[in-house]
């Protein structure tokens, strides 16, 4: 065999192994530029790398937040657009994750840009931000069919602002909806009126699925925005970013209601512009809490969590190496942190110690279009 031959058959044999072991990353984006919506990519493991084109492109607008279905056959997302335009939209996921579109329904809000589904998979709950609008941001409840079609939402509802900051708390600004461990309970984070909403659950109810729970919400501080909410596995601790005041907040949780034990700074700048809390995640351990600071931060904070307690300690803080980390996620392995970077148009991969929780070297920086969401197939 002569050394062309040789080496075609070895590029050959480390394509198939690549394949063989490549992870489907999914991508949300906003499509104001040249993006056109939500990206395939395959990701190898082993090396950290994203390929350096997508495998598919499905055309849809504004697809900034995505959401699995638990056996991952089903993708759902929000089409964050305003002016009466926001939508949700669903689709099928093949053997290898190929995306084939299936239904989409009305948001009843603006700016829809966060959702969830229920531990059922009968309802997605769907936050809309509504960034300019009257009456503000709302929370909805939508039917999904058991072939993942969507149908028109069953129940809105809205909160009452609190207007410490006239022009960003002037109206309700949902910012999430996610449920708790057990599927008993929704925590709908509202910037607007910064508090957590606490609702009820019940999935056999067809017009009502969401009754407010005692007590109905948990209050931050004023002017504190609060914008997403993670639990831990065994639904004793959430942990909330603040997006305004550029904070994480530690919480125990008894029967439904959020107890705030712990809250600390994402920076120690006092500008507002040094301080927006975004994305938090868990290691799959749990033994370590990640949380993004956007502004002229632009940094990934690195927390490590007792195991009884569930109380914070800082480890390290790290930047994204660009602007605006919109949302960021620990590959299944365990070894990677990817973060999209919507502003600066790229997705940047990290190196991560599991043992430690600290983020490495950087290992690669893919160019895309206003990057928003990035999931998983596992």
């Amino acid at each position: 065999m002569n050394d062309l031959l040789k080496t075609m058959v070895t590029a050959a044999l480390m394509n198939l192994t690549l394949e063989a072991n490549a992870a489907v990353l999914l991508v949300g984006s906003y499509t104001q530029g040249t993006s056109q919506g939500i990206y395939r990519y395959e990701f190898d493991p082993r090396s950290g790398l994203i390929g350096s084109e997508p495998v598919q492109v499905v055309k849809s607008e504004n697809p900034s937040w995505l959401v699995l279905s638990a056996d991952q056959r089903l993708l759902f997302a929000v089409n964050e657009q305003g002016e009466g335009k926001g939508m949700v939209s669903s689709f099928s996921l093949g053997a290898h994750g190929e995306i084939a579109p299936l239904s989409q329904t009305a948001s009843q809000g603006d700016d829809p840009t966060h959702a969830s589904l229920s531990h059922d998979q009968r309802y997605l709950f769907v936050a809309s931000y509504a960034a300019s609008s009257q009456p503000g941001g709302s929370l909805i409840a939508v039917p999904v069919a058991r072939d993942g079609t969507l149908q028109p939402a069953v129940q809105q509802e809205r909160h009452s602002p609190s207007g410490v900051d006239p022009e960003r708390q002037a109206t309700a600004h949902v910012h999430s909806a996610v449920p708790s461990p057990d599927g008993r309970y929704l925590y709908a984070s509202d910037l607007g009126a910064d508090k957590v909403f606490v609702y009820r659950y019940d999935g056999a109810n067809p017009t009502q699925p969401l009754t407010p729970a005692i007590p109905a919400s948990v209050g931050l501080p004023p002017g504190s925005g609060p914008r997403h909410l993670l639990f831990d596995a065994q639904g004793r601790h959430a942990y909330l970013t603040l997006e305004m005041s550029g904070e994480v907040v530690m919480f125990d949780v008894r029967d439904g209601a959020l107890l705030e034990r712990q809250r600390l700074p994402l920076t120690d700048s006092d500008k507002a512009d040094a301080k927006a809390g975004g994305a938090v995640h868990l290691s799959a351990d749990g033994r370590f809490l990640y949380v993004s600071n956007r502004g002229t931060a632009n940094e990934i904070l690195v927390f490590a969590v007792a195991e009884e307690t569930g109380r914070l300690t800082f480890v390290q803080r790290r930047s994204v190496e660009g602007d605006h980390p919109r949302e960021f996620s620990l590959d299944p392995s365990g070894h990677f942190l990817l973060v999209a970077n919507q502003k600066s148009n790229q997705i940047v991969v990290m190196q991560r110690d599991p043992r430690e929780g600290t983020l490495g070297k950087t290992v690669q920086s893919l160019p895309i279009d206003a990057p928003s969401d990035l999931k998983f197939l596992e």
